[in-house]
């Protein structure tokens, strides 16, 4: 089940994005998120209703994505590369899974496409999984963006 986060979910949340950052770093990405991130963007993103969380049958929190539709800033310029399109879009942010279920990213994904068809991401050079994650299930490389702090990220479009 995928639903909106509340406050009363930041403690599970914060919990989920932990073991996702230590994953990262057993798998050789030690470096796409830094000290306090993304914790700063859970309150802005609770408050402006874009922070889901996957849920168990039992409730139990298993990931965690912002889901934002609307124009991204850091997609503006894009570098080696173009988008396909120029249509109105979502972009999913912040995943994070605490490893306990499977297929974290595919609920992400439809829950995503009920919503609009055109989704961008964009990841890490450093996170090999989420690039094989975001092609296994149909996500194309579009080229090079910069996030706010400057650092490049590969950026991915779907097309539902």
């Amino acid at each position: 089940m995928v639903r909106k986060a509340v406050q009363g979910d930041l403690q599970e949340i914060l919990r989920v994005y932990r073991a996702a950052k230590d994953y990262m770093i057993r798998s050789g990405n030690p470096n796409q998120w830094e000290e306090g991130y993304p914790a700063c963007m859970l309150e802005g993103d609770i408050q402006r209703g874009q922070l889901y969380v996957i849920c168990a049958e039992d409730g139990t929190i298993h990931g965690v994505f912002a889901f934002i539709i609307g124009e991204d800033p850091t997609y503006e310029v894009i570098e080696n590369g173009a988008w396909k399109s120029g249509e109105r879009y979502g972009t999913i942010h912040r995943l994070g899974s605490d490893g306990e279920k499977k297929d974290i990213f595919s609920l992400c994904l439809n829950f995503c496409k009920g919503a609009i068809p055109y989704i961008r991401a964009d990841t890490h050079h450093d996170n090999k999984t989420m690039q094989h994650v975001l092609e296994k299930h149909g996500f194309v490389p579009s080229g090079i963006i910069h996030i706010y702090d400057g650092s490049p990220r590969i950026a991915y479009e779907f097309f539902a």
